[in-house]
């Protein structure tokens, strides 16, 4: 059986004695209604909400239901106490899971699932066109065409343009899979590559090395309690003033604030920012108007075929869960 439902109301397909999934906020997924879930609806009875949900929308949404899955929404322990005993897996349909409080659904018996990978050569191709566009100023050149401004074709070139190739980037966090990537392609481009590591690696350096030495600095950490604001005024202090910040990891790698003030002064080139601390950012925050920030709202996994690509992992997570076998564990 199947029907649908628009709206937050929801929709159910599958049908029989197969075990319940609840997508709680599909609409951040399948926000084009482009996805095809016959994979995930091959292994349960799945039952879908459009819109984010509150606390108590959750638990409101999450009854009855042996599996629940998530996309980037706070889960907190407050909310799991109180979950159904019937919920024996929260998956969540992305790599990151510090939404999720894992200690209480320790406490409950619930299983937690990630999505590891599934966005790397987007998340990277992404860092590369933040790059590419920097070097050659497209967005300022952009931004003077439609404020009528052509002294780019009738005069020299008025905004910076210069080579990929020679420049040093520097990955925090670099020898994961999405950094690992970017590093590829960079070093096509002929750019020289550094990295932080835990590990010794051949291109590994300090921190404060890396910021003084790199032309574009990308943040490929996890956030936790080591990395929260990893960068401060402090440490882009020690950023060259004509280096790039680039991050589409986590927004709370960045301590947003003290980024702005060094952006309105000056301290670095500029920004390109696919994640921020405040997902969307305020409507009064500054980063929307700054001319050397290019901002976009988490684009780095939202391409079609990347969607995809999550859903049939969840997909798949979910089926070697209920055989016995699960897999992407991240707490159990």
């Amino acid at each position: 059986r199947s029907s649908s439902i628009l709206g937050d109301r929801c929709f159910a397909a599958g049908g029989g004695t197969m075990p319940k999934a609840v997508l709680v906020n599909a609409g951040r997924l399948d926000f084009d209604r482009g996805l095809n879930l016959s994979k995930l609806e091959a292994v349960a009875e799945l039952v879908r909400f459009e819109s984010d949900a509150s606390p108590e929308e959750i638990l409101e949404r999450v009854q009855g239901v042996e599996i629940v899955i998530t996309k980037e929404i706070p889960v907190p322990g407050s909310v799991i106490e109180q979950f159904p005993a019937s919920v024996r897996l929260i998956q969540e349909a992305g790599t990151g899971f510090n939404n999720i409080d894992l200690e209480a659904a320790k406490k409950k018996g619930i299983t937690v699932c990630n999505c590891p990978a599934y966005s790397s050569d987007a998340v990277a191709h992404l860092v590369v066109t933040f790059m590419l566009n920097f070097s050659c100023s497209l967005v300022p050149q952009m931004r003077m065409l439609q404020q009528g401004n052509r002294d780019n074709f009738t005069k020299c070139m008025q905004v910076p343009h210069f080579e990929l190739g020679g420049k040093t980037l520097g990955l925090i966090g670099g020898s994961g899979g999405i950094g690992s990537k970017v590093a590829a392609i960079a070093e096509a481009l002929g750019m020289r590559v550094i990295i932080t590591s835990r590990s010794p690696k051949p291109n590994a350096m300090p921190l404060d090395e890396l910021l003084s030495t790199s032309d574009f600095v990308s943040l490929h950490c996890p956030l936790n309690a080591e990395t929260k604001h990893i960068i401060n005024k402090g440490t882009l202090a020690k950023m060259k003033k004509t280096a790039f910040l680039i991050n589409t990891g986590r927004g709370g790698l960045i301590n947003e604030l003290e980024l702005i003030e060094v952006l309105k002064s000056g301290g670095i080139a500029g920004a390109g920012l696919d994640v921020q601390e405040t997902e969307p950012p305020e409507p009064n925050n500054p980063l929307y108007a700054l001319e050397n920030v290019i901002l976009t709202p988490h684009i780095g996994w939202k391409r079609l075929e990347t969607r995809q690509r999550l859903m049939d992992i969840v997909a798949d997570n979910v089926g070697a869960f209920l055989q016995g076998a699960p897999v992407n564990v991240v707490q159990s």
